[in-house]
């Protein structure tokens, strides 16, 4: 169960409102033991870094697992082994663009051989060939919500927006340029619910990457997945994020990504409904 408090803070003159959270962990016995390779979420809230004008402020979050780290080279081999589909020299232009694993040696790399690369996040992967593995997985992608709420947690708390000197460090990785190899899982911070890598190694997939603004498909028009993309106009900011400066280079990220597009440090993680 969540407590909600708020804490009125005096800025310039002005009264702003912020939120903190505070989680009690699950009780014992109470949740299923998460899947081998995740993690149990608690539900929460989160503060929208772009809403709607006359929607909540708050979005509650429900309880989920997500994986301790992300996806690497060596667990998508076995993927597509057991769905040929997916394989570079197989998949649909329609699903992946042309530059679809490029830093394989071979359209299919058994993880034994390339030792290097194995335990470092799978990149250059389409958002179609993320949901597909996760699918295969019987997971699923994260939301951009539920991403965002785990995200704000430091190595401590889980709003890490209390923490002066972890947004310090927040501001020291996104002003880093990527780099050009991912590095092995594991080797980022292990934040207050226990996952790894969320920040300073790469950029990652969420399920509904285009709603930071506005899109035809926000407005319920029929348009075919391979079409999604994140149009223009932003709604509108939450007060307590016009600081948050990772949080608007991660919407901002989003918001030029196509379903097909594959980057080099672009990867994802997988996400799972409690039972």
């Amino acid at each position: 169960m969540s407590t909600v408090f708020l804490v009125a803070l005096e800025c310039c003159g002005l009264l702003l409102a912020m939120v903190w959270t505070a989680w009690a962990a699950p009780a014992e016995g109470g949740v299923q033991a998460p899947p081998s390779g995740m993690q149990y979420i608690v539900a929460g809230v989160y503060v929208p870094l772009f809403k709607e004008e006359g929607a909540e402020q708050l979005t509650p979050v429900a309880p989920f697992y997500l994986d301790i780290y992300p996806v690497t080279n060596a667990q998508y081999v076995a993927f597509i082994q057991a769905n040929p589909r997916w394989r570079r020299a197989q998949v649909s232009p329609l699903l992946a663009d042309a530059a679809y694993l490029r830093h394989w040696q071979a359209d299919v790399t058994p993880p034994e051989v390339a030792t290097t690369v194995a335990q470092r996040p799978v990149t250059y992967v389409s958002w179609f060939a993320a949901r597909a593995y996760c699918r295969w997985q019987q997971k699923r992608l994260p939301s951009t919500v539920e991403w965002e709420y785990v995200a704000r947690a430091s190595e401590t708390v889980p709003d890490g927006h209390q923490d002066p000197a972890y947004q310090a460090r927040l501001l020291e990785w996104y002003t880093l340029p990527a780099p050009a190899v991912p590095p092995l899982i594991g080797s980022g911070q292990k934040n207050y619910w226990g996952i790894h890598d969320l920040h300073g190694s790469m950029w990652e997939w969420v399920a509904d990457f285009q709603t930071a603004f506005g899109t035809g498909a926000a407005r319920g028009d029929k348009e075919s997945e391979r079409d999604r993309f994140c149009g223009s106009g932003v709604f509108g900011v939450s007060e307590q994020e016009r600081v948050n400066y990772p949080a608007f280079m991660r919407y901002a990220y989003r918001s030029s990504l196509r379903g097909t597009y594959t980057v080099h440090n672009l990867g994802f993680r997988c996400a799972k409904d409690l039972p």
